[in-house]
């Protein structure tokens, strides 16, 4: 049975009696005023009269496992907790700072308690989370920002959006209606990635798909997610203001909106934004919380790619309220017989210098069939870096993915590719995109020899460049266009 005594009881101290009283063992009050110790027996708790910084009363209990010292005269406490070494040493020993304690009286009852409670200290705490640069304060300027629109807020993802940058989305557009403003998720371009697709049909997401030009005035506020500048893989004015932007991808020049998210040491923007419902004290929907989970889920390549530990404590916010039945019918959906036939011509198009991979698919139907067929032929033995492409509507698409190497794709491709199209990427997963034009002048109807020049053309270069490993100042020196190309790459995953 734990035995445990109280030696002071000021105002915290009460409060404290309160809560122990209930614990199974026994609980021993002592404290000098008669008047306290009498109530305290009204309560039934077992109270005595005494000097509890004399330790002739402290040595009356044989034996004390838990300590309390509890009084509101910093210099009693003090000289209770010395008593209370003196007599009960392996006692563990909870010392309350009391009235305005110096800093001396502070550092000795922080080297005699195992457990030192300052209420100044512990008010600096609490405020802290509300200076300027952390979350609570981040996250109380996005609702002000948000219920400051007058009419409905666009919510706006990248090009052809990736389940990161959807998810976001569909989360801010909640936290705004919260605030009762009313918002849209938007988007230019497509979804046509199976996974993708079966992500948005199975959560039934309400998404609006704008063609090029669409006349975006009708909204009073924008926001941008999973990018920061409008112009910059999305089809928005260069110049259009934002007030919004929430974002993980590291800038590479000035951000300009009423509301500034960045945090590029974070894996993904579905991270951010868990983040800041849980500031809220909101718990999201299923289908909010699921998808901001597959977000995650797909920027950190299940955690094992630029993790963070807020997407870790992201993830343990939302995993309660997902549905994880849901996301494994994300991640296997049917595939496409193009999908199976662009696959089938990776394979046996498939060259291969040492461990690096290149292959020419000729041309495309569908361009997220690259990114899968380069995840498979990886699979294959003694394979380390792989590189699929092939061309649709005047553009050659590559998809590459690398394992187990000290070839960094991103900067890879740049080397390779970034002079005559984008590329970039990251270490092990990267891509790029080549105007056709630039590769030679032959007819449409003249695939066989297209897919030649073009096979050509992108295997050597690739081939050369994995060989010689470039080092930082031969990659590709346009910022805007990489910073674009590397969020767009997101769609590959």
């Amino acid at each position: 049975m734990v035995s445990r005594l109280m030696l002071g009881c000021g105002s915290v101290g009460h409060a404290i009696v309160e809560s122990v009283a209930d614990w199974s063992g026994s609980l021993v009050v002592v404290d000098e005023s008669e008047s306290r110790v009498e109530t305290l027996r009204t309560e039934g708790v077992s109270a005595t009269r005494g000097d509890p910084t004399d330790p002739e009363v402290v040595a009356q209990r044989p034996a004390v496992d838990l300590a309390f010292i509890f009084g509101d005269d910093t210099e009693q406490n003090r000289q209770a907790a010395r008593a209370l070494r003196d007599v009960h040493p392996d006692a563990y020993l909870v010392v309350y700072a009391g009235d305005g304690p110096s800093t001396e009286m502070r550092a000795d009852l922080d080297e005699l308690a195992d457990e030192f409670i300052d209420p100044g200290a512990a008010l600096v705490d609490h405020l802290l989370p509300l200076t300027d640069g952390d979350t609570a304060f981040r996250t109380h300027e996005l609702q002000r920002t948000l219920r400051d629109i007058d009419g409905k807020l666009g919510i706006f993802m990248h090009d052809n959006p990736d389940p990161d940058a959807i998810a976001s989305a569909i989360a801010l557009e909640g936290m705004a209606e919260s605030v009762g403003t009313e918002a849209e998720a938007c988007y230019f371009g497509a979804i046509s990635h199976q996974e993708n697709r079966a992500f948005v049909n199975l959560l039934d997401l309400d998404l609006r798909n704008l063609e090029v030009g669409a006349d975006v005035s009708e909204f009073a506020g924008l926001a941008l997610v999973d990018h920061s500048s409008p112009g910059v893989n999305d089809q928005l004015p260069e110049e259009i203001p934002v007030d919004v932007v929430i974002d993980h991808h590291p800038p590479n020049h000035p951000v300009e909106a009423r509301f500034v998210d960045l945090r590029s040491g974070v894996g993904a923007t579905s991270s951010l934004l868990a983040d800041h419902l849980e500031q809220l004290g909101i718990s999201p929907d299923e289908r909010v919380a699921t998808g901001l989970l597959y977000g995650i889920r797909v920027d950190t390549k299940d955690f094992t790619r630029e993790v963070s530990v807020a997407d870790f404590e992201a993830a343990s916010f939302l995993l309660p309220h997902a549905d994880t039945s849901t996301l494994d019918r994300v991640e296997t959906p049917s595939i496409s017989a193009d999908t199976f036939e662009t696959i089938s011509r990776a394979i046996r198009n498939r060259e291969l210098d040492g461990t690096v991979l290149a292959s020419c698919v000729g041309s495309l139907s569908d361009r997220d069939a690259l990114a899968q067929a380069a995840d498979r032929l990886l699979n294959m033995d003694g394979v380390t870096v792989t590189l699929v492409f092939g061309f649709m509507n005047g553009t050659v698409y590559v998809s590459a993915r690398a394992r187990g190497t000290d070839v960094d794709l991103g900067e890879t491709m740049r080397a390779a590719f970034g002079q005559i199209g984008s590329a970039g990427g990251h270490a092990d997963m990267a891509g790029a995109q080549i105007p056709l034009g630039l590769l030679g002048e032959v007819e449409d109807d003249e695939e066989e020899s297209l897919s030649t020049i073009v096979g050509d053309i992108i295997t050597d270069r690739f081939f050369e460049t994995v060989r010689s490993r470039p080092g930082p100042d031969d990659f590709d020196s346009d910022p805007e266009r990489v910073a674009a190309f590397d969020i767009q790459l997101a769609d590959d995953e």
